[in-house]
């Protein structure tokens, strides 16, 4: 079926579901009462919550697909405009409906059966989607099959029910990029400010699930491209450790440093998509050193009193370019971790901080070219094979896909020489050196720390396609440049903006950050009253104003 008939059979379908459904628009008061499928309301919706909603046969995979679509053309396309989501998956209802026809027959697999995820436009899907990395240049051009993470998520039960929208490459081609801005899908919003940036490069998956277009979302990360659009669009990102979850079938940045991750609304979503997400691959090396630091299901760290006992260093350095404003979510979740019965250790330093930062630069500019090329090779019908190639194409669709930005990252990454050039060498060791064994394992011994923590970054700048982004504050890179896991999570407000603070550990210490997370998002929470911790649903709102001393929403 070409596209635009298939555009319509979605949307056909779709109404059809809904039709037969009394259901009121999601999110409104009420909207989860009644019995029938399709009735509930989507707002903030768990995958356990879904999960329970299809146990009690209040809902089916198909209506919560049905619903998602719904919203997603309703929010996402009309209505507030967030552009997160590239392209649905037009066989999303079919697959969703024989989901629920195993269900009813042999039981879920899972806690993902049935439950719609969507992924990064830049992870390989082998069905009637486009993968892209945001860029025209690999439009109409078919992987060959799924990637790994992406068959781990089929074999979960789990609906790819979509493509998000992502800074084109992943953010690694201009130093005046703007996040969430690619040449195919255009610049992402976000849904707190619509004028405010979502940040990158997992801008369409963040955005999207603070929106509620889904419950979780795949994004991927390099250096801070899960953790900080999931701390500027208000939701939890997990960056495992490099090798917890197979790279293969993802366009690549560079392997010592590309993770992909799950982001959700809460702690436990987060960790229910995981599980699903990981396992050993044969296309992946890495994936071998995890061995059995896997879990199939990550839940079984959310435990009641987590922070109990758990020794937590914080990390205040100012070299994160952090505002003094910021210090009190800081010490808002500091001082909530210490009544939950955390021993804190406040300040502490990594001594290596900002000693890699040319070193990092080094080694992704040469890892690029090389992993970038490997893939354009496995890529039937690409319509460019080489780095070079892919300039050229710029170059010859300046006007669609360098409008506001160019590629000089792309242009120095193909003078590099190969992965044996000693330049490339000595970087790579650096770095690894620096940031591991001198660096974060170093201080965690030192303090004899369970986690690093510290402010993910600051609240979401204004977009600006002609100056490129301007952020206040970043701590991805320590975590990013070590390969070493970092999971944040919402800690607080600034002028109607979230804020998310991050725990760092050493490698294969996912379990231990997922249980320190979900005790502070607890605890967050009895300390505002609110079950879902510093979780707050979007209003969608045109711009905030910043004034004296106040804010008022337009």
């Amino acid at each position: 079926m070409d596209k635009p008939r298939r555009k319509w059979a979605v949307i056909l379908a779709v109404s059809a579901v809904i039709a037969g459904a009394a259901c009121g628009r999601p999110g409104e008061k009420g909207a989860g009462r009644a019995e029938a499928p399709g009735s509930f309301a989507l707002e903030e919706a768990t995958v356990a919550g879904l999960q329970e909603l299809m146990a009690a046969g209040k809902a089916t995979s198909e209506s919560i697909v049905a619903r998602y679509l719904e919203r997603i053309e309703r929010i996402d396309r009309s209505g507030p405009a967030l552009n997160s989501v590239i392209e649905v998956n037009p066989d999303a209802l079919a697959i969703a409906r024989e989901l629920d026809r195993e269900r009813r027959e042999k039981g879920p697999r899972g806690p993902m059966h049935g439950i719609p995820v969507l992924v990064k436009d830049n992870i390989d899907t082998a069905d009637g989607m486009e993968t892209t990395a945001g860029s025209l240049a690999l439009l109409g051009s078919k992987p060959a099959r799924d990637a790994f993470v992406v068959e781990q998520l089929r074999e979960a039960g789990a609906v790819i029910l979509g493509k998000t929208n992502l800074s084109e490459w992943a953010n690694f081609r201009s130093t005046r990029s703007t996040s969430g801005w690619s040449g195919r899908g255009g610049q992402t919003r976000n849904p707190y400010a619509l004028d405010r940036n979502p940040s990158g490069s997992s801008s369409g998956s963040a955005a999207a699930v603070a929106a509620s277009l889904a419950a979780v979302a795949v994004g991927t990360e390099t250096d801070g491209s899960i953790v900080s659009p999931a701390s500027a669009c208000g939701v939890v990102g997990i960056k495992p450790t490099v090798g917890l979850v197979s790279r293969a079938g993802i366009v690549p940045i560079a392997h010592s440093q590309d993770t992909a991750g799950p982001m959700g609304r809460t702690v436990a979503d987060a960790a229910a998509l995981l599980g699903a997400m990981v396992g050993p691959d044969l296309d992946d090396p890495a994936t071998a050193a995890a061995g059995v630091r896997m879990y199939r299901d990550y839940r079984e760290f959310l435990v009641e009193g987590g922070l109990r006992g758990a020794r937590i260093g914080v990390v205040r350095a100012r070299s994160f370019n952090f505002a003094k404003r910021l210090d009190p979510i800081l010490d808002g979740a500091v001082e909530a971790m210490r009544k939950a019965g955390a021993e804190i250790v406040d300040p502490v330093e990594i001594p290596t901080l900002g000693q890699t930062d040319d070193a990092e630069y080094e080694v992704l500019l040469y890892e690029f070219k090389a992993d970038l090329e490997a893939y354009f090779a496995g890529r039937p019908g690409a319509a460019v094979r080489t780095l070079e190639e892919l300039i050229a194409f710029n170059e010859k669709n300046a006007e669609r896909e360098m409008p506001f930005f160019g590629q000089e990252i792309l242009e120095r990454a193909a003078k590099k020489g190969p992965l044996t050039d000693k330049a490339y060498v000595d970087a790579l060791e650096r770095c690894r050196d620096l940031m591991r064994a001198k660096g974060i394992d170093a201080v965690m011994a030192e303090h004899r720390l369970d986690a690093l923590f510290m402010l993910t970054n600051g609240p979401a700048h204004v977009t600006d396609l002609v100056n490129g982004d301007s952020f206040s504050g970043s701590s991805s890179s320590p975590a990013a440049v070590a390969g070493y896991p970092t999971i944040t999570l919402p800690a607080g407000w600034v002028h109607g903006l979230p804020v998310g603070v991050s725990f760092v550990g050493g490698a294969w210490t996912e379990p231990v950050l997922i249980r320190l997370a979900y005790g502070l998002e607890r605890a967050l929470g009895e300390a505002a009253g609110a079950e879902g911790g510093m979780r707050r649903a979007p209003r969608f709102l045109p711009t905030v104003e910043l004034t004296w001393g106040r804010t008022s929403a337009k």
